[in-house]
């Protein structure tokens, strides 16, 4: 991992518009064919957790909605982040298909109640991603302290379309590595 300078962010916050830019001109077509790809692999891989966070697909994310769905016949629960305070690790909330939400102060669909969970295993979206499992974001390092601070650890799974992969995002200290990477392509263990 290399040392954060303004060289390193700068690079990282061009190679983020790149990233969000590849995955913004998938045809719509495309990128559920691609996304359906990931849940597939998802299914097939990951082992099933009792409580799975993900995000809500914005800016052309992968949709892996129908991977807790999936799950959710075998009793998973499912669980979205909320931001509970800024530079603070995420909360997790209930969500069900029927969970009302409204947008937070970012834009992305929230749940506006329900119950607290804690999950065991986290879906990331990935904007970026390397082969030694990193993965870049949108900078405001919520994930890398949600991480950080939950004990025991959840499995950290990284969901994303193979036009986001770089040979390495330069990772900074604070970065969490992933233990999953899944793309249309299959899933992996970065290191395995």
């Amino acid at each position: 991992m290399e040392k954060r300078s303004e060289d390193t962010t700068a690079w990282r916050r061009g190679l983020r518009r790149e990233m969000v830019a590849r995955r913004a001109a998938l045809a719509d077509a495309e990128h559920a064919t691609l996304s359906a790809h990931i849940v597939g692999h998802a299914l097939d891989a990951l082992p099933r957790p009792v409580v799975a966070a993900f995000c809500w697909p914005i800016k052309h994310e992968p949709d892996v909605r129908a991977l807790l769905t999936a799950w959710a016949a075998y009793g998973v629960r499912a669980a979205l982040p909320v931001v509970v305070a800024e530079d603070a690790p995420l909360a997790f909330r209930a969500w069900t298909p029927e969970t009302v939400l409204a947008p937070d102060r970012y834009g992305i669909p929230t749940p506006t109640g329900g119950e607290w969970l804690v999950p065991d295993l986290i879906l990331l979206p990935l904007n970026g991603f390397d082969p030694a499992g990193y993965r870049l974001g949108y900078g405001g390092g919520y994930f890398d302290r949600t991480l950080a601070a939950l004990l025991p650890r959840p499995l950290a799974v990284g969901v994303g379309f193979e036009v986001n992969r770089v040979d390495s995002i330069r990772p900074a200290a604070h970065d969490q590595r992933l233990d999953w990477i899944v793309t249309e392509r299959g899933a992996f263990r970065p290191g395995a």
